[in-house]
């Protein structure tokens, strides 16, 4: 549970190690600019790309992120 109005990214960084995905050549990645200019913290939010840096956590959402 993450308090209201907190990024997706943000929970990412507090209930795991914060990576978001892995690069083609393996390395993995996590979050770095905080303002989606990057574009490090691509997931999959409800079936559909998004920055999680982007996007407030909501009830029920499905976060998915790359191995």
């Amino acid at each position: 549970m993450v308090t209201h109005g907190t990024s997706v990214a943000a929970a990412l960084a507090l209930g795991s190690d914060g990576c978001s995905r892995t690069s083609v050549s393996g390395q993995r990645r996590a979050p770095l600019c905080g303002m989606g200019i990057c574009q490090e913290c691509r997931v999959m939010i409800d079936g559909r790309r998004r920055l999680a840096c982007q996007t407030l956590c909501r009830d029920g959402m499905h976060v998915q992120t790359r191995p």
